[in-house]
């Protein structure tokens, strides 16, 4: 089989499906190898890089068709879908302390942030964000989370390894700075 043949291939397949299919399920269907997929996939994304409403995505070692982002719009238009809302702040800040930290429990996002972070958790378990990862081996079985597909494609991202570094400590602040700096803080009671 040809490179062109095997695009088209992969091309029907991810278009059959709607959802991310691994690389070794593509190789498994197709008969190939990893390589000859890959290859296939530059091919698919040349074809819709320029003249075209669709795009190949790669999360992870999976693939999946997409429609771009600049035609979000009009198929919302079309298919009267409502417009999701967006993040809130508390949102954010827990999806990024999951993201950067994940597998982990709503006791420990509470605990970086400060707050009850239940509801939030559970909408963004809700919005597809977030699933559970199973269960700690700790008192009380907690559930631990962990960051989607849906959160690779919301934010763009090919995996978690494409998330921006963290700032260095260096440049941040810590409890410790603060109370030398306060009058008798340095001084034992």
């Amino acid at each position: 089989m040809d490179e062109l043949g095997l695009a088209n291939i992969i091309e029907a397949i991810l278009f059959a499906s709607g959802e991310p299919v691994e690389k070794a399920r593509l190789c498994a269907a197709a008969g190939t190898g990893v390589s000859q997929v890959e290859d296939a996939v530059e091919i698919l994304k040349e074809r819709y890089s320029a003249d075209s409403g669709i795009e190949l995505l790669t999360l992870g070692d999976c693939y999946q068709l997409s429609t771009k982002e600049d035609f979000a719009q009009y198929i919302k238009n079309a298919l009267e879908i409502r417009r999701s809302s967006a993040l809130s702040p508390a949102a954010m800040e827990a999806l990024t302390v999951v993201a950067y930290n994940q597998p982990v429990t709503k006791a420990f996002v509470e605990s970086v942030r400060g707050v009850d972070s239940s509801g939030v958790i559970n909408s963004l378990v809700e919005k597809g964000l977030l699933s559970e990862a199973g269960r700690l081996d700790l008192p009380g079985r907690p559930i631990a989370y962990q960051t989607t597909e849906n959160f690779l494609r919301a934010f763009r991202l090919s995996s978690l390894r494409d998330l921006p570094p963290l700032p260095e400590q260096s440049g941040q602040v810590t409890i410790d700075d603060i109370l030398e700096n306060v009058p008798g803080g340095d001084e034992e009671e």
